[in-house]
């Protein structure tokens, strides 16, 4: 299983951007799919999950309401939609297919691949 991101940048606070995440290698619809961050000097960070058909989705309190993450199963794709973006989020990203269907586990332990990180940098 291949997971492949794109989409980092850099940006100023207020702004947006989308992240994408392609998998390959497996059947998608298979995986419960994530995006998790690590700031620098921080431990790596669950900010939003979804399951495998798309209709249960989970966030990190602190994003919620800004972010949006949905998939796209013809497209094998998982995407994130950052808004309003605060320096805060300034990170790198990673896509990432659970153990299971769910995307509800907020452990990192609990996936099974990841991609390779996308950089995410948001100045005020």
């Amino acid at each position: 299983v291949q997971l492949q991101a794109s989409g980092g940048g850099s940006v100023q606070a207020g702004e947006s951007l989308e992240l994408s995440c392609t998998l390959s290698g497996r059947t998608f619809v298979m995986y419960g799919m994530a995006w998790f961050r690590q700031a620098p000097g921080k431990e790596r960070d669950f900010v939003a999950g979804v399951n495998w058909n798309g209709d249960t989705t989970t966030y990190k309190n602190s994003v919620r309401g800004r972010f949006t993450i949905s998939r796209d199963n013809t497209k094998n794709t998982v995407s994130l939609q950052m808004n309003s973006l605060k320096p805060e989020d300034t990170a790198v990203y990673f896509c990432a297919a659970a153990r299971s269907e769910s995307g509800e586990s907020q452990l990192a332990l609990e996936y099974r691949y990841w991609g390779q990180g996308t950089e995410v940098t948001v100045s005020s």
